[in-house]
């Protein structure tokens, strides 16, 4: 017998509210605090990437279908809030970016246009994206906004399967500054002895960063389901070799663990995290500094069966979701305890070792107490 193992897994009857409570609301307070997070969606097209992720979602979605994302948003603002109130010397900046990148080319979405944008390594080793537009928010109607006016701009397209394909991939990005006053965390220096002046600068605060990607990746596509052509035919073939070097790198990365617990030393296998714009903007998720939760989301319709079982092998990062959803337009049967106990994939990325540390400027401060 072959089985399949996840973290949790979310039947037909789940709601949106049940998957983000089980799912996603103890790494955004995680995030809050310090960490970086990642939260993706895995899957082949039409499979319900982007409802679950809420990438499309308008002022008008009902609040039963909102995704991710804006969930996300609203919980973001009510810790800020709660943590204000608990300390008033806590001070926080918000951003966000939302990009695209289609057939290999990093777009934008928030300030389109013709500028030049590239995937870079700062001198921390962190991968950071030069040229985007990071828009300073202050609510959370404000994030919505961002997110309608980049869902506007996102690329997509019809195929046989889809008639709202999403024909690229979507992160949307949330930064977070929060500034502490020294002066009120024992042991920290204070501004006179740091900066040679005692007045209080922001120069003088302990400043803490942390990022969440918020990711919907096109879903991967069989030509002959999809019936693609022409312009959709050259997508189609970039968003599979992009989710291909994806699974690559998680497959080299779970070998390296494997060989790490054998030999008891650290490996050297390169990581081909180069080898797709995808792998190298996720590079920090996966196997890096964060934390990371993915999501497979499947169709249960037995004519996805083989697609099912490709999803399936990617298999679990840190946390993995297993979600069964469905295009309510299509008839559909759930897929039978046979189908899913009689296929297996080695658990490479179950056993990925990524290394999250709240991230603070003076990494000996790890944790902070607000209320104190």
């Amino acid at each position: 017998k072959k089985s399949f193992s996840f973290d949790k897994v979310h039947g037909i009857d789940s709601s949106q509210l049940d998957l983000y409570n089980a799912s996603c609301s103890g790494l955004v307070a995680q995030f809050v605090d310090g960490f970086n997070v990642t939260i993706f969606a895995y899957g082949q097209t039409s499979s319900g990437k982007t409802y679950t992720m809420g990438s499309s979602n308008t002022a008008e979605t009902p609040e039963k279908d909102l995704g991710i994302i804006p969930r996300v948003v609203n919980q973001v603002m009510d810790l800020i809030k709660i943590k204000q109130a608990v300390d008033p010397n806590i001070s926080f900046t918000v951003r966000c970016t939302f990009l695209e990148i289609y057939q290999e080319q990093v777009r934008d979405l928030l300030m389109p246009g013709e500028k030049e944008i590239s995937i870079r390594e700062d001198r921390n080793g962190s991968v950071t994206v030069s040229g985007i537009h990071e828009e300073p928010v202050h609510s959370a109607r404000h994030l919505f906004r961002c997110l309608e006016r980049g869902g506007v701009e996102r690329t997509t397209g019809d195929t046989k399967m889809h008639q709202q394909s999403s024909r690229s991939h979507a992160v949307f990005t949330l930064i977070l500054e929060q500034r502490l006053d020294a002066t009120k965390i024992v042991g920290m220096e204070t501004d006179q002895e740091t900066w040679g002046s005692s007045s209080h600068s922001h120069a003088s605060r302990l400043l803490r960063c942390s990022k969440l990607h918020l990711v919907d990746l096109a879903g991967s596509e069989r030509v002959k389901r999809t019936g693609a052509e022409g312009v959709r035919l050259k997508e189609s073939v970039k968003i599979n070799s992009g989710l291909l070097a994806l699974g690559n790198v998680i497959s080299v990365l779970g070998e390296m663990q494997d060989s790490a617990a054998a030999t008891g030393s650290v490996s050297t296998t390169h990581v081909p995290y180069r080898d797709s714009k995808l792998t190298r903007l996720l590079q920090n998720s996966l196997g890096g500094n964060a934390k990371t939760l993915m999501l497979a989301c499947v169709s249960p319709c037995d004519e996805d069966y083989e697609e099912t079982i490709n999803t399936l092998k990617l298999d679990d990062l840190v946390l993995f979701v297993f979600v069964d959803a469905c295009d309510c337009s299509w008839s559909c049967n759930q897929l039978t305890d046979y189908q899913l106990k009689n296929n297996r994939y080695a658990d490479r990325a179950r056993k990925i070792q990524n290394k999250p540390v709240i991230n603070t400027i003076d990494f000996q401060v790890q944790k902070l107490n607000f209320g104190n």
